[in-house]
């Protein structure tokens, strides 16, 4: 069983959706004992950065999930997921989950795209991944497959976690982690069959590790 972790600033009803869409079992919920028990853990968020660590600091919920990320509970972080796992972020000038070092930092308007033309803040619609590490996660993808995207901020990891990245202004980071703990800066859930293939293999890798045990 896969859980969605219900923490006020995520974006759980559509991806609970795209696994029910899949047949994957899954339940949205913040019950430590739950999380604990789960195959795996999607960690999604929308909105921003200092309204994600407040909702999860009142409740407690940093510890539970740095607690299970340590203990190599299977992660996939999303969006605003994804950005609070690093060390902090520019958003509200907020200290974040100190997860994978490294930091999320603001879009700057002047940047260009490839056509020299000054891109738009957010950077909102398609874009391609360029993997520049092997990722489960992307297994039976099309490399040129697109994913959609919403954000002002992006992540920042340091090098080593860096996985996957998009061109916007900058080629910047949208995919980092290492194995078992992901995160991604598009939404997979709203991504069309890309996205559900994304999904399926983390729920894959989950079942895997889970046997293994």
């Amino acid at each position: 069983m896969l859980v969605i972790f219900d923490y006020k600033a995520g974006n759980q009803t559509s991806v609970h959706r795209a696994f029910e869409h899949l047949g994957i079992p899954n339940e949205i919920t913040n019950d430590p004992a739950k999380l604990d028990k789960a195959s795996g853990i999607i960690f999604p968020g929308v909105g921003a950065a200092g309204q994600a660590m407040d909702e999860l600091q009142s409740e407690g919920l940093d510890d539970v999930i740095r607690e299970l990320i340590s203990k190599r509970k299977p992660v996939l972080g999303i969006c605003v997921g994804c950005q609070i796992l690093l060390d902090y972020s520019e958003e509200n000038d907020t200290k974040a989950l100190e997860v994978i070092p490294g930091e999320c930092r603001l879009f700057n308007p002047s940047w260009v795209d490839y056509e020299n033309i000054t891109i738009r803040v957010p950077h909102m619609g398609w874009n391609q991944v360029e993997l520049v590490q092997k990722c489960e996660l992307f297994d039976g993808i099309d490399p040129d497959a697109d994913f959609y995207f919403v954000h002002s901020y992006y992540p920042a990891p340091t090098e080593k976690y860096v996985i996957g990245t998009t061109r916007y202004g900058i080629d910047f980071c949208s995919v980092h982690g290492r194995q078992g703990l992901w995160a991604v800066q598009f939404h997979p859930e709203k991504s069309g069959r890309p996205g559900l293939q994304l999904l399926k293999n983390f729920y894959t890798y989950c079942q895997e590790a889970a046997d293994a045990q």
